[in-house]
């Protein structure tokens, strides 16, 4: 049976005085979040800290994660770090809308937050690296690579190269 690893069993904290803390470090050398998002080499600690209100959850994590580039369409491995923050209220005591109830059994499974937290630190636009040269526009060749000549002819030259581009068959998407 699969056991969840960020599920956090906070029992304890319930008769300790507000201020009591204790850190759960978590480190994986994969992780499966979701069916399109995986990790590797996570690292995290996590501080759960009892307050008057509740629980105070804290986390710093760390982790690689292959994206494609926008530029080459190569993929390459980017390293992330993002932060939680969560608060978990007792029950009984009155909770706003965006905070969370810590469960009657103290059980909090913090999977989702960790990777909703992941998910917004990852750019919008990923690019391998600051100079990526992208893509010929003439012929699709990494230009990362190398030069594929089609920088240095004249205008006209590559015009007609455009018709064997496999980029060529989006020209009619503009009509």
């Amino acid at each position: 049976m699969f056991k969840n690893p960020f599920i956090l069993k906070l029992g304890s904290f319930l008769h300790q005085s507000p201020g009591y803390s204790r850190e759960y470090p978590f480190k994986h050398d994969k992780i499966q979040f979701r069916e399109d998002f995986s990790l590797h080499n996570l690292e995290g600690l996590v501080n759960a800290t009892r307050t008057q209100e509740g629980l105070l959850i804290q986390g710093d994590f760390e982790g690689n994660l292959t994206l494609n580039c926008v530029r080459c369409l190569e993929d390459y491995t980017y390293f992330l770090t993002w932060k939680i923050t969560e608060l978990y209220v007792f029950e009984g005591q009155e909770a706003n809308e965006d905070e969370l109830v810590l469960p009657a059994n103290a059980q909090i499974d913090l999977g989702e937050a960790i990777a909703d937290e992941a998910l917004l630190d990852i750019p919008i636009n990923p690019i391998c690296k600051a100079d990526c040269q992208g893509l010929c526009q003439a012929c699709g060749a990494n230009l990362n690579r190398g030069d594929c000549g089609h920088k240095d002819l004249p205008e006209e030259e590559n015009v007609v190269e455009e018709e064997h581009s496999p980029f060529a068959g989006l020209k009619d998407l503009l009509d």
